[in-house]
């Protein structure tokens, strides 16, 4: 019983050009998508915002109301609320998103968040935690 030979063939040119292509897309891919998610990682440090932050003056137009009420602690219903925007289908949009579709004069809404804020820290102050020992 004989076994069948297998006949390695080399690519052809037309196939090592489509291979170089694929490969030269796939690291500008890889290149772009990396260069965007150091740009936000570096503008998120650059905030310094941590949970528990309380200075409404370093919320930026990029920002999405989720991270912001993740944030400064504020439930996400209350500042659509306050803002008078629908949550559904808004969550995922920037701040700057926002006030092209709902805002009447350029930084309105990114204004109303900062008002929500405030006024949802006044009407729930922290407190603070008793020490451990």
């Amino acid at each position: 019983m004989s076994q069948p030979t297998q006949i390695s063939r080399s690519p052809s040119r037309k196939e090592r050009i489509l291979i170089i292509v694929l490969i030269v897309a796939g690291l500008i891919l890889v290149l772009f998508f990396g260069f965007r998610a150091f740009r936000s990682y570096m503008r998120i440090q650059q905030t310094g915002l941590q949970p528990g932050v309380t200075d409404v003056e370093a919320i930026r137009g990029w920002m999405t109301v989720p991270y912001i009420a993740t944030a400064y602690g504020v439930p996400e219903a209350y500042i659509f609320e306050s803002i008078g925007i629908p949550q559904e289908g808004n969550q995922n949009k920037s701040l700057r998103q926002l006030n092209g579709e709902y805002g009447d004069d350029q930084g309105a809404v990114v204004t109303a968040v900062k008002a929500a804020i405030r006024q949802y820290q006044a009407d729930h102050p922290l407190t603070p935690e008793p020490a451990r020992d």
